[in-house]
C-alpha cells in the first residue's frame, strides 16, 4: 500500500481525530512532566527530547497498533505448518452483489465422528444457494480452506469477497441430528439470522430446504427454484456425503475410498445421479497421477454418461464427460460442447470454467481462455488448484505480473505442494531465478518426497547435465508405475536429446496423458517446432500447429 492509500486509510479508520486528541493530552502530560523534571537537576535538552517524545509517541503508536491491527484489517495468519509461519495481507472485501461463503460447519458429535456429515450438510447448503439468482457464493475449495485456520470472518469475508458468511455445527447422535446455522453480516460483524433445528435422519432433506429458504429470506433475496433432494434414502445420502468427503483428497487411498462409498450409495438408491458424477470426479483424478489414463478416462466417461442419463441438468457429470471426449478422443470440438453445457447450467461453479480454460488456453484461444481463468478466479480465490495452474497459463501467455500474482498465491494457500509441482518455480526458471527456482523446487521435495520435473529441467537450463537426469530417473522413479510421456519429454528437449523427447511424445499419444494438449503453447517444447514430428503429434491431437505455436513464439 503508498503513502496516499495509507493515509486514506488512516482518514477512513478516523485514526486522525484520535490521535488529535491523544496529541493534546501528551502536550499536557509533557508540560507537567516538564516542570517536574528541573526539580531533579536534569539538563534543559533532556527535557526537551522527553517532552518531543511523549507528545509525538502518543498518536504515532496509536497509529500503527491500529493499522496493523490483525483483528481489523486483513492481515491472515495461519497456524504452524511444515515450519511455515504464512502472513498474507489481503485488501478490505468490495463486493458489486449479494455474496456468502459457507464456511465447513463443525462436528460436535459425541465420537468427533461426523466430520464428512458436517462438511457435506455445508456444501449441500452452498449447492443449492449457488443456484439462487442475485447470490454470489463463493467456490467450495475457497470456503473449506479455512477450515482449522486461524482466521476471523472479517479476514475470510475480505480473502473470499463476499458480504455474508454462514458458519454452524452438526451434532449426530445415533439417528438424531441437531444442527445449528448462524448468518452473519461480515461488513457489520453482526449476526442476521440464526437457528437450531433437531430432526431425525429422515428429515434431513426438508430441513437443508428449510435454512436455505431462511437465508434467501434474510437477504432479501427470491429463491426460484427448489434445492434439489439427493436421494430418496438417507442411507444412500449418507454414503454419499462420506464418498464426496474422501474424493476431496488427494491421496490415492482416500479416492479409491470415495469410489467404495460411491458405489455402495448406487446400491441403496440406483436413481441417484450425483453419485455416478462422484464416481466420474473421483476417476479423473487418479488418472495420470495414479492410473494409466486409458484405464482411467474409460471410467469417467462411463460414469459421467450414467449420470447424465439419469439427469441431463448434472453439469459437473458434463465436465468429466468433455474431458474424457478431449482425452480419450482427442476430439476438442466435442469437449468445448459440453463444457459450453456445464457453464450454462452452472456459471458460477469452478469446474464449469476451469477447465474450459484450459480448454481454450490448450488450443491457443488466448482471450476466451483468460475470460473464463479470471473468472475461476473470482469464483475460487483460496483455491490451490486454480492459483497453480493460472500461474502456469499466464506464464504461458506471458503475462508475467499476474503469473507471479497467481503463483505466490498458490504458495501461500499450500506452500508443501505435496501432489503437485509449484508452478511458481517454473515461471522463475523462465525469469532467470535459478536459484529461486531450485529452492522452491527442494523445499515441495523435502514435504512431498517426490522430486519435480521442474528441477530437472532447471539443471539442464543451467547445463548442468548429469544432476538434471539423475532427477529425471528420480523423478520418474517416485512416481511408481505409471509417468506421462510428455512430462520426461520436457527435460529431454532442454538437454538438446530431441529423439529422446520425440519418443516420450509418442508414447503419450498412445497413452492419452491428459497434459499432452499443453505441448503447443509451452515454451519448453518451442525448439522442436521445426521437427515434423512434433507438428505431426501435434495435429493428431487436433491442435492447429500455427495457432497454438503463436501463443508463445520461439
Amino acid at each position: 500500500m503508498n503513502l496516499k492509500k495509507f493515509l486514506a486509510e488512516l482518514k477512513r479508520r478516523r485514526v486522525y481525530s484520535v490521535a488529535v486528541a491523544y496529541l493534546v493530552g501528551g502536550w499536557a502530560l509533557a508540560q507537567g512532566i516538564a516542570q517536574v523534571l528541573p526539580v531533579f537537576d536534569i539538563p534543559n535538552w533532556v527535557v526537551r527530547l522527553i517532552v518531543v517524545l511523549i507528545v509525538l509517541g502518543f498518536p504515532v503508536a496509536l497509529t500503527l497498533s491500529w493499522f496493523f491491527d490483525v483483528t481489523r484489517y486483513g492481515i491472515v495468519r495461519t497456524p504452524d505448518r511444515a515450519s511455515e509461519d504464512r502472513v498474507e495481507v489481503v485488501e478490505p472485501f468490495v463486493s458489486s452483489e449479494k455474496s456468502i461463503a459457507i464456511l465447513p460447519f463443525n462436528d460436535l458429535s459425541p465420537g468427533k465422528d461426523h466430520a464428512y456429515f458436517a462438511e457435506g450438510i455445508a456444501e449441500e447448503l452452498l449447492t443449492a444457494l449457488a443456484k439462487v439468482d442475485g447470490l454470489s457464493v463463493a467456490a467450495r475449495r475457497s470456503s473449506f480452506w479455512f477450515k482449522d485456520k486461524e482466521a476471523n470472518l472479517t479476514e475470510i469475508a475480505a480473502r473470499l469477497n463476499v458480504e455474508h458468511v454462514l458458519e454452524g455445527s452438526v451434532r449426530r447422535d445415533g439417528n438424531r441430528v441437531r444442527i445449528t446455522a448462524e448468518l452473519i453480516d461480515a461488513r457489520g460483524g453482526f449476526t442476521m439470522w440464526s437457528e437450531t433445528y433437531e430432526r431425525e435422519m429422515h428429515g434431513i432433506f426438508a430441513l437443508q430446504d428449510e435454512i436455505t429458504r431462511s437465508i434467501v429470506d434474510t437477504l432479501k433475496l427470491k429463491l426460484a427454484i427448489s434445492p434439489l433432494r439427493p436421494s430418496r434414502s438417507t442411507d444412500a445420502y449418507e454414503d454419499y456425503l462420506q464418498g464426496l468427503f474422501y474424493s476431496d483428497k488427494s491421496t490415492e487411498e482416500a479416492l479409491r475410498r470415495s469410489l467404495e462409498f460411491f458405489e455402495r450409495a448406487l446400491e441403496k438408491d440406483p436413481q441417484f445421479s450425483r453419485s455416478w458424477t462422484g464416481i466420474a470426479k473421483s476417476w479423473l483424478w487418479l488418472a495420470d497421477a495414479y492410473a494409466p489414463p486409458l484405464e482411467a478416462y474409460a471410467k469417467v466417461r462411463d460414469a459421467a454418461v450414467r449420470a447424465l442419463q439419469l439427469n441431463e441438468e448434472e453439469a459437473e457429470a458434463h465436465v468429466y464427460l468433455a474431458e474424457a471426449k478431449r482425452i480419450l478422443d482427442w476430439d476438442l470440438d466435442g469437449a468445448e460442447v459440453e463444457f459450453k453445457r456445464a457453464a450454462e447450467i452452472e456459471p458460477n461453479s469452478t469446474p464449469s470454467n476451469y477447465f474450459i480454460a484450459a480448454l481454450y488456453a490448450a488450443r491457443g484461444d488466448r482471450d476466451k481462455a483468460l475470460v473464463y481463468l479470471r473468472r475461476t478466479a473470482k469464483i475460487d480465490p483460496a483455491s490451490l488448484w486454480v492459483s497453480n495452474f493460472a500461474c502456469e497459463i499466464y506464464r504461458y501467455f506471458g503475462l508475467a505480473d499476474e503469473a507471479i500474482a497467481a503463483g505466490e498465491r498458490a504458495s501461500q494457500l499450500d506452500p508443501t505442494f505435496v501432489y503437485g509441482e509449484p508452478l511458481l518455480a517454473a515461471l522463475y526458471r523462465e525469469m532467470g531465478r535459478f536459484d529461486d527456482a531450485i529452492a522452491l523446487y527442494k523445499k515441495a521435495q523435502r514435504i512431498s518426497g517426490r522430486l519435480a520435473f521442474g528441477l530437472a529441467i532447471t539443471y539442464a537450463r543451467l547445463n548442468r547435465r548429469k544432476e538434471a537426469q539423475e532427477t529425471l530417473e528420480a523423478a520418474v522413479a517416485s512416481r511408481g508405475s505409471y509417468t506421462p510421456g510428455d512430462a520426461i519429454a520436457h527435460v529431454h528437449v532442454v538437454l538438446q536429446a530431441h529423439d529422446d523427447a520425440i519418443r516420450e511424445l509418442e508414447r503419450a499419444y498412445e497413452e492419452h496423458s491428459s497434459s499432452l494438449h499443453f505441448i503447443g503453447i509451452a515454451p519448453e517444447f518451442a525448439p522442436l517446432r521445426e521437427d515434423k514430428r512434433f507438428v505431426s503429434i501435434v495435429r493428431k491431437i487436433d491442435l492447429e500447429p500455427q495457432r497454438v505455436f503463436a501463443v508463445t513464439p520461439s
